[in-house]
């Protein structure tokens, strides 16, 4: 008899803790950056297990990103950027299933008190960050003692980009081949660019009207164009690699730009159509093409949501700054502020 979803996310939990022990000690408090896809994640080959169609390619946000404090309860309670999150919420079952798969009797309940520097559900990655930072606390509080790579596993069953933040800098989700999921997981690429900025443009902070999920699950189903994905997949990271390699921003930028536009047409061919545009996201778009026109160069990117992640070097901050009004200026490497 085959194993349910949960008993298959239940199986990948033990494959990695290995019988650590559960016994909760004192709260713990962890951290982790939001991540950009250069290289869109865009498709699940396993949706119980989280497990991509292709590889994906991210870069960090620097102090952009979760705060998390997680403490042993008798029952749940979850708080978000200071308030208290209602139990009925698609947030809170969410993350009420994701922690079922670490209760036990010495550990029944988790409170979990977190705060987003960035907009929380608008596509600026707010569950990678989050799902990040709480693997983290939960290996403080449990003591498991775990590796980046073992945590990123782990994270990756709460949201599939959050395996990219288990670090800063840039990481590769490698999608891998294994049925139990035990080789998807992120890997840093450790090269540092301390130049290169990612300019955060929101147009709206508000919820997207289409989760990630379910506009995975009806682009991959109904679009015509999703075919073709995996090869764009394919020739962007072999572009982006060595553009980063080389620290070659037109380059990155190309591919990240053209990468990104390819996954909203696979989604905007859904049926029905999966649309993340805004208006205002459309005008960003062409002023983006006018400041490159005139000499700026910088390109940009998006994610499942209608905000614009903008990439140039320190030296055209100020002005883009200028040019755009509101302009949050991250830093990927280099210090913290």
């Amino acid at each position: 008899m085959s194993l349910s979803g949960t008993d298959r996310r239940r199986a990948a939990v033990g494959a990695v803790l290995r019988g650590r022990a559960a016994r909760p000690g004192s709260p713990a408090t962890a951290t982790a950056p939001a991540n950009v896809a250069l290289v869109k994640y865009w498709g699940k080959r396993d949706a119980d297990l989280n497990l991509p169609v292709t590889d994906s390619l991210s870069v960090s946000l620097g102090d952009a990103g979760t705060r998390t404090t997680v403490a042993a309860a008798e029952r749940d309670g979850f708080r978000l950027n200071g308030g208290a999150v209602d139990p009925a919420a698609p947030e809170a079952a969410r993350l009420a299933r994701f922690l079922d798969l670490f209760r036990s009797p010495a550990c029944p309940g988790f409170a979990v008190d977190s705060v987003n520097t960035v907009p929380t559900a608008a596509g600026v990655a707010s569950s990678a960050s989050g799902f990040a930072a709480l693997v983290r606390a939960l290996d403080g509080l449990l003591g498991w003692g775990l590796d980046a790579a073992s945590l990123s596993v782990l994270a990756r069953l709460g949201s599939g980009s959050a395996c990219r933040s288990l670090w800063d800098g840039f990481v590769r989700w490698r999608a891998g081949v294994a049925a139990d999921g035990s080789d998807s997981r992120g890997e840093p690429l450790g090269v540092e660019w301390p130049d290169l900025r990612v300019g955060l443009w929101v147009v709206s902070d508000r919820p997207k009207a289409t989760g990630s999920r379910e506009g995975m699950l009806r682009t991959v189903g109904t679009s015509p164009l999703y075919a073709g994905w995996p090869s764009v997949v394919a020739g962007d990271l072999a572009a982006v690699e060595p553009a980063i390699a080389a620290r070659d921003l037109a380059a990155l930028g190309a591919a990240a730009e053209g990468n990104a536009m390819a996954m909203h047409a696979t989604a905007a061919a859904a049926r029905p159509a999966v649309l993340y545009w805004l208006p205002e996201s459309l005008h960003a778009m062409a002023r983006i093409a006018r400041l490159r026109d005139d000499g700026i160069p910088v390109w940009f990117t998006m994610d499942a949501g209608p905000n614009l992640k903008l990439l140039f070097e320190a030296a055209s901050g100020p002005a883009l700054c200028a040019a755009v009004p509101g302009l949050r200026e991250l830093r990927p490497f280099g210090p913290r502020v």
